[in-house]
């Protein structure tokens, strides 16, 4: 069994953690504030102050980031996806890995208007954070052990419920154009990872990439009118835009190609699981 470290334990860390765990292999889960995980070893630490992480474990075999900045803008992109990845993998830097898997996202591609993406796309961030984000991944690669970058989609699940919050508010939603929207449960999310932990534990090629969406790239405006129909409401009105964005498709072949299959293929089977447990709430 390996012996794996989760930085970063939020919503999809935690949940990889104890699909690990479960599966008999020794994992280790650092955040700032750690919340008991089955069968995780828990450390206290924080990327952005180097000096807490001093104790990390001997004789890692991969090391999965999953950091969340816990607010949105540069300077806070910059100091824990960009300096908190850094610091860690320089705490790491007399480890013989044999993996790193770094979490990142579609925004470093810049595409708005309804372009196909897949893994040879080139990123090309428009926005800064989406620079940061880029930058991150390339201080990744500068280090000497296989890596993998896993840009995730719009993550959504159990208790993420911004789309059912924009239905009940009655907000307009651009309807022609469409705005396309990708996205990914955080089971999905999780389970994918853990996926991929187990091709590098048994041999099996890895990717230095992969786009981590579900199969059903999809207009906002029909999932929107979707949820509305699910929770008996009005759908949100139509939205003209002078100069509308599309935003993009992703492809997951390079996912599908890995074998994995997916608890939640679409956003229909999704959020009929978010929306059976809002209900139950």
């Amino acid at each position: 069994m390996a012996k794996i470290l989760i930085v970063g334990a939020g919503d999809v860390g935690g949940r990889l953690a104890c699909l690990l765990a479960a599966q008999q292999h020794e994992v280790y889960a650092l955040r700032r504030q750690p919340v008991p995980l089955a069968g995780v070893q828990l450390i206290s630490a924080d990327v952005t102050r180097a000096e807490t992480l001093t104790a990390l474990p001997k004789g890692l075999d991969i090391v999965v980031f999953a950091l969340s900045a816990g607010a949105g803008g540069e300077e806070a992109y910059q100091r824990v996806y960009l300096e908190g990845t850094r610091n860690v993998l320089t705490a790491l830097q007399d480890q013989s890995l044999q993996h790193v898997f770094w979490l990142s996202s579609t925004g470093v591609y810049g595409e708005c208007q309804g372009e196909w993406i897949d893994e040879s796309t080139p990123a090309q961030p428009a926005t800064a954070t989406g620079k940061v984000l880029l930058a991150a991944e390339r201080c990744v690669q500068s280090f000497s052990w296989p890596s993998t970058m896993v840009r995730l989609g719009g993550l959504y699940g159990p208790g993420r419920h911004r789309l059912l919050r924009w239905v009940q508010s009655g907000k307009a939603v651009q309807i022609s154009p469409p705005s396309w929207s990708n996205r990914i449960h955080v089971a999905d999310a999780a389970g994918f990872l853990a996926h991929l932990c187990a091709r590098v534990i048994t041999g099996q090629p890895v990717l230095p990439l992969y786009l981590a969406v579900d199969d059903a790239p999809t207009p906002q405006a029909e999932v929107l009118t979707w949820l509305a129909e699910q929770m008996q409401l009005s759908a949100p009105p139509a939205l003209t835009v002078d100069a509308p964005t599309q935003g993009k498709r992703i492809r997951n072949q390079g996912l599908r190609e890995t074998g994995y299959q997916f608890m939640f293929p679409d956003y229909r089977a999704g959020y009929t699981q978010v929306l059976q447990l809002a209900k139950g709430a």
